[in-house]
């Protein structure tokens, strides 16, 4: 059983990101690197005041055994929410079942796969609970 408070919470959390995002893909438009969208997102989080860790290295581990392939997640906000930025023509399961890995990985129940290469921004974006 979640907590109502700690939902609410996540949730408020995850609109304050979309609407970041939605800033971002106003000024700039569809078509830029994902690099680009990246860095003014970091900028667009920090001006909100919005706590996240950017390009964080999670060990990968196998069977109890750290291999030397860690996992580089985009952003990792307030430890409650990966979000996964693409610049692609569209998503794909892949990357859907990427951001399932994310979660199930390091324990985040919620995950933002934003795809920034639309016309609208809302058609790229994607909610994935764990």
């Amino acid at each position: 059983m979640t907590d109502l408070s700690s939902d609410r919470r996540i949730n408020a959390l995850s609109g304050a990101v979309i609407d970041a995002a939605m800033t971002v893909h106003r000024e700039l438009g569809p078509g830029l690197l994902e690099s680009v969208y990246e860095r003014c997102l970091a900028i667009e989080l920090q001006q909100r005041r919005i706590e996240f860790v950017r390009q964080r290295e999670v060990p990968t581990v196998y069977k109890d055994i750290p291999i030397e392939a860690p996992l580089r997640l985009d952003f990792i906000i307030v430890d409650t929410i990966i979000l996964e930025i693409k610049a692609v023509e569209k998503l794909i399961p892949l990357f859907e079942a990427q951001l399932l890995t994310y979660l199930r990985l390091t324990r985040i129940r919620l995950g933002l796969l934003i795809n920034f290469n639309t016309p609208l921004l809302k058609d790229g974006i994607r909610r994935i609970a764990h």
